[in-house]
């Protein structure tokens, strides 16, 4: 696993990650911006405190874990998108913390999400956090799950957020409200 300083994480502030995308997308998973580390990667989730991965694990979404925080390989990119696996995010730009991006951002990300999800035709979309959910799409009632509504043609869920950050989530909760996302998708 590689060590950055804590200048050198900052010097990727603002840089982008490329989509996860290939062809027969099932399942897209959103998160709400790429961080620090992420950016450092150029691999999602990459945080050595996210637990995205051992949550996908653990719900049976991908048959052997992944620990990509020095990034993944070639393989690890194939093994996901042979399963049917995208992620993406809200708002493309990385930052130290989610709570930097604006509520514009957020909503410009919506309609930019809406168009790759137009473009990519995934069965299910998942966002992965609720409160960057109801910013960015303008649905401050909503709670997690199924959303009544579809995205752009896909079915729509809204799971918990997988940063380290977000305490009150464990590997085990997340990957109950993954695996119900991945069973509507034909993932599991």
């Amino acid at each position: 696993m590689p060590r950055f300083t804590r200048a050198e994480l900052l010097s990727y502030r603002d840089h982008e990650v490329p989509d996860l995308v290939g062809p027969g997308l099932k399942l897209l998973f959103v998160g709400i911006n790429p961080g620090l580390w992420t950016a450092a990667t150029r691999t999602h989730f990459a945080s050595p405190s996210n637990r995205f991965y051992p949550a996908l694990y653990a719900a049976g979404i991908i048959e052997e874990p992944l620990s990509p925080s020095g990034g993944m390989t070639d393989a690890d990119r194939d093994l996901l998108r042979s399963r049917g696996i995208g992620i993406t995010n809200i708002v493309r730009r990385a930052t130290a913390r989610a709570d930097e991006l604006t509520r514009a951002e957020l909503r410009a990300g919506a309609a930019e999400l809406e168009a790759t999800v137009r473009r990519t035709s995934p069965r299910v979309v998942a966002i992965l956090g609720i409160t960057a959910y109801r910013t960015a799409f303008d649905r401050k009632l909503a709670t997690p799950g199924r959303q009544p509504e579809p995205l752009a043609g896909a079915e729509l869920w809204v799971v918990p957020n997988p940063s380290g950050l977000n305490a009150h989530e464990t590997a085990a909760s997340l990957a109950v409200a993954y695996a119900e996302a991945a069973r509507a998708a034909g993932v599991i």
